[in-house]
Parts: C-alpha cells; structure tokens; sequence
C-alpha cells in the first residue's frame, strides 16, 4: 500500500495529524493515497455528520471541494475546518448562486424551495430544506405540496419526479455535474457487452437515458452499501472513478469496473498529500475555511431541517 515518496508523506502525515490532534476526512472520490490515510472516507454530508460527532479534534482537514468543507465548517463551528487546496471547487455549486435561488422563490412564491447539499452556503440560505442524492425523493415528499423548486442538479430533479410524482421546477434550469453526464447509454451498452455477468449501479447526477439502462440507480454511499451486500459479484459502475478505487480497496472478493474510466472529478483531483502535509505544518490562512456568522446560522437551519424529516420519516442520508 505505501511506497516510496508516497508512504514516507503518508507516514508523515499520520505523525502530524496526532501531533496536531487533527481529524482527516476525504471524499469518496479522492485519490487512493488520501484515502488510505483519511479518519473517514464518504459521501459530503456523511463525512460532515462524523465530523460533528467527533468531539476531540482541534481541527478538521476536509480532504473534497468548497461546498462540503462550507458544510463541515457550518456543523461544527467550534472546529478550524481547512481544505488542502482552496481552489477545489464544484462547478455545479457555482451554476446556483444565491442570487438566482432568490429569483426563483420570487418568480414562484410559496413553493417550497429543497436545495442539494451540493450548493454554497450562501444558496443554502434561501432553502427550506437540504437534501442529499441518497434522499432526495423522501425529502421532496415530505416537505409536501404538489411541486417544488430543486437545484442545482437537473438530472437529480428529474430523477426526483419521477420518484415522488411531484412536480420539480429546477434551478437553474439546466444545471449539472460535469463528470456524471459524460456518462452516454452507449458505454453503459458496451460495458454490458463486455461484463454480461455485471450488475450497472449509476449516480443519480447522470442523465435519464443512462439511469432507464442501469440496474441500480443510487448515491456514492448508497452503491457502496449495495456493492457490499450485494449476492452479486462484480459491477460496472457508473460515478466518479475514486469511488471504484475504494471498493476495490475495502470491499473483498468482489469486481468494480469504471463504467467510463475517465470519468474524474478535476476539481476533486486538485487534493493532494504534499497539500494536507503543508496544512498539518502550516495551517495557512488562505486554506482555513470561513463562512459569516449570519450565512452560516441561515444554513445551518436548512440542514437542521433536513435532518430533522429525517429522523421523522427514517430517512437515509
């Protein structure tokens, strides 16, 4: 597992993470190397909640991009919250900027507003209530009425109607994830060709097309979870590549084949060792993760409700 200049950072980074008494996350889809040495390793709102419940550590280092960190950081305002490279960001987060979620409500007043996790904190503040990709459809159902606005993920809304029947009006109107749509029927067709004995899991980013072809449409935790209680042995799956590498890594005597390998989040990909190793060393200002008081209070409530239908309904985030 560790060789090299690689094992001698991670070995390093080990070191410092006690010295500094600091807790590691890393996203689902980091490179291996940052997973191998994370505390935790998840999907965005997940690796947050672990954070939360962790009462010991002084600081956290949110190994993923801005929104999630923004997260982190809103959750656990006793906490440093530092990111290894500040300009990891997500550009479907930056398709939703406040300013168009305000427009929206205007333009539809009274309906209830459900935002994706996976939007600023400052989108988050005009939100009734946040959901994640695993719980979407429940959320929609049970903040109620007969339509809703949803953003920033298009295909995730429409994946929503056609879960719940309630009508979604996204926002903005074509909002997506760069690497979920590379995903097109034909390499979903040609992967069955080639794995007839494969069940295809998709994330609920891709769009319709690719999800009527799959066998398993779900969130990053979600396939996880399935791949690892699964009877079935091997999968084509359909998200970010670095999830495929930790469940080759964590699930045992299974296959995970990357439905399109290069499907890889750049902005994920700017994460590195040597970055985490220089917060660890330096704790640079420029990588410490500040949300305004008033921003954060705003959001907070949104995600508070969130976990509250949760609770109610027994839904899974």
């Amino acid at each position: 597992m560790f060789r090299g200049r690689t094992r001698k950072l991670q070995e390093e980074i080990l070191r410092l993470k006690e010295k500094e008494n600091a807790f590691i996350l890393a996203h689902n889809y980091q490179v291996p190397e940052i997973q191998e040495i994370a505390d935790a390793v998840g999907d965005s709102l997940e690796l947050a909640r672990i954070a939360q419940k962790n009462r010991d550590a002084d600081i956290i280092v949110f190994s993923a991009v801005d929104f999630m960190a923004e997260t982190a950081a809103i959750l656990n305002p006793d906490k440093e919250v530092y990111v290894p490279d500040p300009t990891a960001k997500c550009p479907m987060a930056l398709m939703c900027p406040r300013e168009i979620v305000a427009e929206a409500k205007r333009m539809h007043n009274g309906v209830p507003v459900v935002l994706y996790v996976n939007t600023l904190a400052e989108a988050k503040t005009e939100a009734d209530v946040i959901c994640t990709s695993a719980n979407a459809p429940e959320i929609v159902e049970k903040i109620g009425g007969d339509k809703v606005l949803f953003g920033p993920d298009k295909n995730l809304g429409l994946y929503v109607e056609k879960m719940t029947g309630i009508k979604v009006i996204p926002v903005p109107e074509d909002g997506y994830c760069y690497v979920h749509v590379m995903f097109k029927p034909h390499h979903i067709a040609m992967m069955r060709r080639r794995h007839p004995d494969a069940v295809v899991m998709v994330h609920p980013e891709c769009t319709p097309e690719v999800q009527e072809v799959a066998d398993f449409i779900g969130s990053t935790s979600q396939m996880y979870r399935y791949a690892r209680e699964s009877e079935h042995e091997k999968f084509i799956v359909g998200t970010e590549v670095g999830l495929v590498d930790r469940m080759r890594r964590e699930i045992k005597g299974k296959t995970f084949i990357p439905a399109l390998s290069k499907a890889v989040c750049k902005n994920m990909k700017k994460n590195s060792l040597e970055k985490i190793r220089q917060v660890l060393l330096k704790k640079p200002h420029e990588n410490l993760v500040k949300v305004p008081e008033d921003v954060a209070d705003k959001a907070k409530r949104s995600i508070e409700r969130m976990f509250e239908l949760s609770e109610k309904g027994k839904v899974r985030g």
